[in-house]
Formats: C-alpha cells, sequence, structure tokens
C-alpha cells in the first residue's frame, strides 16, 4: 500500500501557465514506499515545495479516478483518503486565526489520516512563535511517523527537523535545488536527495525587491545570531536527548496508572459524601505527584 511512484510529475495548471510565458515545466520524480513513505522537503521560498507537493496529491487524485496523469509515468498503491494543509488562510466569519485554522486542520489529519492515506503538510508551525512552532512541527512528524504511518510529503523551513532522519528510519531528506550565481539567486525547482545546505532567505527578499540598506542590516543581524547558534546548539540544541514520540506517550501513559488504579477500585455507588470527599483528595494528591 506504501507504492507511490511518480516519473516525471507535473503540476498541469502551473505548467500551462508557465508555458503561455514561454517558459519550461521542472518535472520531478516521488518515490514513496515502506522505508520512505514520508519525505522531508527544504528550500527556498518560491523554490517550487508547495508545488512539488501539490501535483502529488493531483496525480493521486486523477490516476485512483481513472484518468491520465500529469507524468511520465506512475505507479500508485490504493489512496483511502487524500488530506491537504497547504497555504496560510484565516476565517474571519468564524474569529479563526491564520494558525488556528492550520491547527485545526492539522489535527484532523492526525485525527483520520491511516495507513493507506496520502498526506501534503505545508509549512506546519510558521504561524506562531518560532519555538512553539518548531515544537510543534517536531511532535507532528514523529506523529505522522510513528502512528498514522501514511505517506506524506512535508514541507517545512526548520533545518532542524532534519534531525529526525537519525531517528525515524522511514523518513528521507530531500529538497528543491537553488544556487547563487554572481550575488543572484538561481531558482532551480529540481527535487533532490538531501537537505538544503541553507535557506537563501536573505537571497529572496532581495529578490523581492526590499531596499539594500535593508538586506544589509538583515545580514548583520543574521551574522550575529548565527554566531549565538554555533555556541549555543542552536534552537534545536538538546532536542537529540528526547524519547521518540512513541517512547514519551509510554511515559505519559504510565503516570497515568496510578491514579487509574484507584478510580477502578472504588464503588461509587457505596461511597459515603464524606468518603467520595476523601476520594477526590487522594486523587488530587496522586494527580500532583505525577506532574512533579
Amino acid at each position: 500500500h506504501a507504492c507511490f511512484e511518480i516519473v516525471g510529475g507535473r503540476h498541469p495548471v502551473v505548467e500551462d501557465a508557465l508555458a503561455n510565458r514561454g517558459e519550461r515545466f521542472v518535472t520531478n520524480d516521488c518515490r514513496l514506499s515502506e522505508d520512505s513513505r514520508l519525505w522531508l522537503v527544504t528550500g527556498p521560498n518560491m523554490g517550487g515545495k508547495s508545488t512539488f507537493l501539490r501535483q502529488n496529491a493531483a496525480i493521486a487524485v486523477l490516476a485512483q479516478a481513472g484518468s491520465y496523469v500529469p507524468a511520465t509515468s506512475a505507479k500508485l498503491g490504493l489512496v483511502d483518503r487524500l488530506f491537504s494543509r497547504v497555504g496560510a488562510s484565516d476565517n474571519l466569519a468564524r474569529g479563526r486565526s491564520t494558525f488556528m485554522v492550520e491547527m485545526v486542520e492539522t489535527a484532523a489529519i492526525l485525527a483520520q489520516a491511516t495507513p493507506r492515506s496520502f498526506v501534503i503538510l505545508d509549512e506546519v508551525g510558521r504561524g506562531t512563535s518560532t519555538y512553539d512552532g518548531l515544537a510543534i512541527a517536531w511532535a507532528v512528524v514523529e506523529a505522522i511517523h510513528e502512528d498514522n504511518r501514511c505517506r506524506c510529503l512535508f514541507a517545512t523551513h526548520y533545518h532542524e527537523l532534519t534531525r529526525l532522519a537519525e531517528r525515524c528510519e522511514a523518513l528521507t531528506l530531500h529538497h528543491v535545488r537553488a544556487r547563487e550565481w554572481k550575488g543572484e539567486l538561481v531558482l532551480l525547482h529540481e527535487v533532490s536527495e538531501g537537505p538544503a545546505d541553507r535557506s537563501y532567505g536573505l537571497a529572496v527578499a532581495r529578490l523581492a525587491g526590499l531596499p539594500l540598506a535593508t538586506i544589509a542590516r538583515a545580514k548583520a543581524v543574521l551574522a550575529k545570531l548565527e554566531a549565538g547558534r554555533a555556541k549555543t546548539g542552536g534552537l534545536a540544541a538538546g532536542l537529540d536527548d528526547l524519547p521518540l514520540f512513541a517512547a514519551a506517550m509510554d511515559v505519559a501513559e504510565e503516570e497515568c496508572d496510578a491514579i487509574r488504579a484507584e478510580v477502578e477500585t472504588l464503588d461509587v455507588d457505596a461511597l459515603t459524601p464524606r468518603e467520595a470527599l476523601d476520594v477526590l483528595y487522594r486523587l488530587k494528591a496522586l494527580a500532583r505527584d505525577s506532574t512533579v
């Protein structure tokens, strides 16, 4: 069921738009398997990560509908559900922020995705603070790998997540290629193996037309931040000591055992009001001890 082999995949809408401008769409392969069912895709903005995710989701839908697919060849195992967490949008009518919408959609994926599902996740955690965002993205990757065990393409700017490749046997690292040539950023739109060497954020900002004085100031700030990261280990310092997702859940489960055992022994109908109050105090003490 983990089979997902796309050779020369394309995004038909983007390809048509490029053709109207006389430009060529860069095709990419995607090969998911039991040993490589979770791809972590890094690389610069505008590099093609989101397009790569969307084109493979579109190919899955078209193939399963019996349609021709925008690819040289495609071999897919059955997909029972397709989940997408792509793009940033708020819901003003319901009072939901961009981050809230992102979390609601991610929660639905974690609750409903099965080993036969296909999931694309783009920049999970970007809508909040850096530490919170990295922590959420890290936990979501682990949950997808350990619990859902579905085929998944996960695009991110959190390069710290690449450490998970050493701990998750079915996670592989990929990146969209880019190069700087004579001070200019060249986006190649090719998906290759391995992590991105850097984010090229300042190069993208310059390409977007930010004033040179602002770019120069950003370079100075970046140099200070990177110097601090070299001394402290950066955002991901200490994460290598964390147990994996399943092991962490086992620890939490053990902490609940004492309270569960106490509750299971209760004969609720036989308790007097005074005895019920004593039980509540005892359970509260157990809960307090488990959080210390």
